[in-house]
């Protein structure tokens, strides 16, 4: 988990909650095992809604596909664990969620879907969640 840590620090993305329960996620080694990519979600309490979070790609191993093909992965996931909704949170890759059938969404309707996600609880008690942008997708 520290070396997952470390990737998702060095790519400026949430740590918060990594290892709870509800969240799962992957990641995706070269052939050095050194991590390339990660991938994630944390479902909501009553199963309806994933939080898609977590998802990387090394800055040299961009411009590939890996990213839209990580994504897919979490959102195929989510939707296999019986969610419906997708959400997230994304400040700079809004062209790209869009690209994989996101809209923008209202923030206070994402932390109401998903009140217990560990970016939610987190953006809440810090203030940042007024300075977020969400995204939501039909799974």
């Amino acid at each position: 988990m520290a070396r997952v840590r470390d990737f998702l620090r060095s790519v400026d993305l949430t740590l918060a909650g990594l290892d709870a329960p509800a969240v799962r996620l992957w990641v995706e080694h070269d052939e050095r095992g050194e991590i390339i990519g990660s991938t994630g979600f944390e479902v909501s309490a009553d199963g309806r809604n994933a939080l898609i979070r977590s998802v990387a790609v090394a800055p040299g191993r961009r411009a590939a596909g890996a990213g839209s093909r990580l994504a897919r992965h979490a959102l195929d996931e989510a939707r296999a664990s019986g969610a419906d909704r997708a959400w997230l949170f994304s400040r700079r890759s809004g062209p790209f969620w869009q690209s994989l059938g996101f809209a923008r969404a209202d923030r206070h309707e994402l932390a109401a879907a998903l009140p217990d996600a560990h970016q939610v609880v987190l953006f809440t008690q810090t203030g940042q969640l007024d300075r977020e942008v969400a995204w939501s997708r039909v799974l």
